[in-house]
């Protein structure tokens, strides 16, 4: 049966139900009726009929296969300024930030929204629509191994020179404040960089290393670019570290080998199998240095970092050949390859065997813009739905007066709150640590929260976006929407810089080579936190729940410590899970303790502090940690394999 339906809809002001058109009595009606087939309209005689009428009336009657094809027509959601538009952004600066440099920010913050909106956001989907390819021979037959990339991508790169996206951390114009006002910069850019985020994470990372280094004479230059507002002279770093065997065990699984040369410098040869930012200026690199007799020590010992120019002065390859790109899930519009070194020239920037040491501070930096680039996919997509829910009619109507999916967006909502303010939190105390503000604990607890910030927000981010993706219905699965690649793009978060197990194995590293102390800081930390909310009346359900799971946190940790390090290994995981939870509920606490917190503020700390914030204590009751149910594990896994069959 044909049914009539036209394509008119309301205007983006205002969210109302569509109404039938009035030019036309009589028409609507009729068409709602069950005998409406074909269709069949009559004028009744001597009624005039206007130019207008005539024509929907043609319309009506028109075949079906002669109508215009109908599509789905719903209006798409437009969001504003980020900037303006993000009230716990603006309230946390309001509160943290010294008056002189909150007038400075907020002006360059707002300004920003603006340019992003206008110049940014079309380049970032120009980015999208036309990845990078490869072009590995020239027309005549000499190979070139040219990864081209699109005008957008390289207009970004100048953007991130002029907005000093990597500059404003090093030149520390507001002291400890510096990094944060990156970072904020940084959040805001990601989910409209088209992808560039992180070739950024790599150069603030490559950047750092060399300030730790301090400042190399042979290095002084490289610095200076990587960290430059001028979009002709600012460089891009990348970080070759994953080499054939994949994964975060380089200790094994680094096979390049240098070779020094009489001039001093190094040549290395090797096989790098996933080179994010393949088009960038720079790398650092770890490589095994050879002895006289062509040996290299295995182990991380054996370790050494390298620096090195990915083209010549003429533009030639640094002895580098390309031997492909990788055909990735997500972060399409980046450059990621596959490198064979034969002989790439090199500097040996670390003590030998110290490789390791020296590129933890990239790694540090980098873990962190993860954390960034999460948060960020997070607002962006709880952005686009609320402003979609205000738009979007069903069932009579707005989705946002329906109070079940205003549930579901305020989940969403919670979740965010809580990731944002860990990531506050550990760009504050780095700003601390590189500006020697920093007291011992706050190292100690810095030191501890960039894994479980890196590894928990990965997760939420994963888990916000594809429900936000699903408020959209259908339309948040076609890809002309652009939501899909927010999808894909946040999925690699809980991959790239350490999968979730290998950042929850680094945690439990920090409680050992501490001794303990790094535990004592986190809930001395938390407790300060919830102390200054103990008098705000509306938040003792959420500081008592608080409570409840630090004393429960602290129980584990006796009875973890009495079996051994297996049960710590086994739960490091949970552990992990229960430090980020307990950590961003005392900030939330504490940031709805503020004298002029709003009642959201409130709801958000609250709601945040009903789920499970202990998991570890939970886990250990049910007795998962014991060594039969390892076992168990192993079996339920493999029940049915070829493996289950086998001896361990």
């Amino acid at each position: 049966m044909f049914t009539c339906r036209l394509p008119w809809w309301t205007s983006s002001a205002a969210c109302k139900l569509w109404q039938p058109p009035r030019f036309l009595p009589g028409v609507w009606e009729k068409c709602q009726l069950p005998s409406c087939k074909g269709i069949n309209t009559t004028v009744g005689q001597g009624q005039q009929v206007d130019a207008q009428e005539k024509q929907v009336l043609e319309d009506l009657e028109m075949p079906l296969a002669k109508r215009e094809v109908e599509t789905l027509f719903q209006e798409q959601p437009e969001t504003g300024n980020q900037y303006l538009e993000d009230a716990l952004l603006r309230s946390y600066l309001k509160t943290h930030l010294p008056p002189k440099v909150l007038e400075e920010v907020n002006q360059d913050l707002e300004r920003f929204g603006n340019r992003l909106l206008t110049k940014i956001k079309p380049l970032g989907w120009e980015c999208e629509l036309n990845p990078p390819v490869f072009r590995q021979y020239d027309a005549w037959g000499q190979r070139v191994d040219q990864i081209v990339t699109c005008s957008a991508w390289r207009r970004m790169k100048e953007i991130a020179a002029e907005e000093g996206l990597i500059a404003e951390a090093y030149e520390r114009r507001y002291s400890s404040w510096s990094r944060l006002h990156q970072a904020v910069k940084l959040y805001l850019f990601s989910s409209f960089s088209g992808g560039f985020s992180c070739p950024l994470a790599m150069t603030d990372g490559a950047a750092k290393v060399i300030e730790s280094l301090g400042f190399p004479v042979s290095l002084k230059s490289a610095f200076d670019h990587l960290t430059s507002r001028d979009p002709k002279k600012f460089w891009t770093s990348g970080q070759w570290m994953t080499e054939r065997r994949g994964g975060s065990d380089v200790a094994n699984g680094t096979e390049t080998v240098a070779r020094k040369q009489p001039d001093g410098t190094y040549r290395l040869y090797g096989f790098k199998w996933f080179t994010s930012a393949a088009d960038s200026d720079v790398t650092l690199t770890l490589a095994r240095v050879a002895d006289a007799e062509g040996k290299w020590p295995q182990g991380s010992s054996g370790l050494s970092l390298f620096f090195l120019k990915v083209r010549d002065e003429e533009g030639k390859l640094n002895s580098i050949q390309v031997q492909r790109l990788k055909d990735k899930l997500g972060t399409r519009q980046m450059a990621t390859a596959e490198l064979w070194l034969d002989g790439a020239k090199a500097e040996l920037i670390s003590a030998e065997g110290r490789g390791v040491a020296s590129i933890s501070n990239m790694l540090n930096i980098t873990r962190i813009h993860n954390v960034i680039c999460a948060v960020a996919s997070m607002r962006r997509m709880i952005s686009l739905s609320r402003e979609y829910a205000r738009r979007r009619v069903a069932f009579g109507k707005c989705l946002k007066d329906h109070p079940l999916h205003m549930q579901t967006i305020a989940r969403m909502e919670v979740q965010t709150r809580g990731a944002f303010l860990l990531f506050m939190e550990i760009v504050r105390l780095l700003g601390l640590v590189e500006t020697n503000m920093a007291s011992e604990q706050d190292q100690l607890l810095l030191r501890l929260l960039i894994p479980v910030a890196k590894l928990y927000t990965g997760k939420q981010a994963s888990a916000v976006v594809v429900e936000a993706m699903e408020s959209f219905g259908g339309q948040g699965y076609m890809e002309d929407t652009g939501l899909p690649v927010i999808v894909r793009d946040t999925l690699v978060l809980s991959i790239w810089e350490g999968t979730t197990n290998i950042l929850s194995l680094d945690v439990l590293r920090s409680l050992t080579k501490s001794q303990g102390q790094v535990m004592a800081v986190f809930l001395s930390a938390v407790q300060k936190k919830l102390e200054l909310a103990s008098s705000t009346m509306k938040l003792e359900p959420a500081v008592k729940q608080m409570r409840d799971a630090i004393s429960s946190l602290v129980q584990f940790t006796r009875a973890a410590g009495s079996k051994g390090a297996a049960t710590m290994e086994l739960a490091a995981r949970d552990f992990s899970y229960t430090l980020a939870r307990t950590y961003a509920g005392a900030l939330l606490i504490e940031h709805a303790a503020r004298p002029d917190a709003s009642s959201t503020d409130i709801s958000a700390a609250r709601r945040w502090c009903n789920q499970e914030l202990c998991p570890v204590a939970t886990e250990l009751e049910n007795s998962s940690y014991e060594a039969e149910e390892a076992l168990m594990d192993h079996a339920l896994v493999y029940e049915g394999s070829p493996a289950s069959r086998s001896r361990l």
